[in-house]
């Protein structure tokens, strides 16, 4: 039986982090997917190899400069999306990957934390969507305090992201996290048994 895969992601500072957490506790296998883009990246990995013939300027000695190729993929959309359209390919296989171990071990609901969910068209790879969303205010207080970022650097990030229309368009369900984190793990603790109900039909 092949299990029920829901996507989380949404905005930076919206409470991934929460809702992951708390779909665990409700038996949810987590993918997440930043460790598997840092995974993908090994050295002399498939994905290393493509990116360093693509983008030499970020390696060295075969080792991927995450600080320089983050900077500069930051500064400058095109070759962001060029990078994207190199890497994410090989995170969308290690992804399927995981989701087959996990379902040939018996598990049936699977939550793939994945901020970068549809740039990755790794969207394709759920039944269900769940988003989180918070106030910019919220957002940035948030950012501030755990990242070290100046109120301009989060604008900065917040202004290549998503939009909450984008998110409430696209989504299933929606975690609204504006209040405390016992709000969204409520929110969240509800969405995930009505997933389950749902793949239980």
């Amino acid at each position: 039986m092949s299990a029920l895969t829901a996507g989380l992601t949404g905005q930076s500072g919206a409470g991934k982090t929460t809702v992951s957490r708390i779909f665990a506790e409700h038996g949810f296998y987590v993918i997440n997917c930043d460790i598997l883009a840092r995974k993908a990246v090994e050295p002399n990995s498939e994905c290393a190899k493509d990116l360093e013939q693509k983008f030499p300027q970020f390696f060295e000695n075969g080792v991927l400069n995450r600080k320089k190729a983050g900077a500069a993929l930051f500064a400058d959309k095109d070759l962001l999306n060029r990078y994207n359209a190199a890497i994410f390919p090989h995170i969308n296989k290690l992804i399927s990957k995981e989701i087959a171990q996990a379902e040939s071990s018996g598990e049936r609901y699977i939550l793939l934390d994945a901020p970068t969910l549809f740039e990755a068209g790794a969207d394709k790879l759920c039944t269900v969507i769940v988003s989180c969303v918070a106030d910019t205010e919220k957002r940035i207080e948030r950012i501030c305090a755990r990242d070290g970022l100046s109120v301009q650097a989060c604008k900065d990030r917040f202004s290549s992201q998503h939009s909450e229309e984008f998110f409430r368009e696209r989504s299933d369900y929606i975690i609204e996290n504006n209040g405390s984190a016992e709000q969204a793990a409520a929110q969240a603790a509800e969405a995930a048994e009505k997933i389950k109900e749902r793949a239980n039909g």
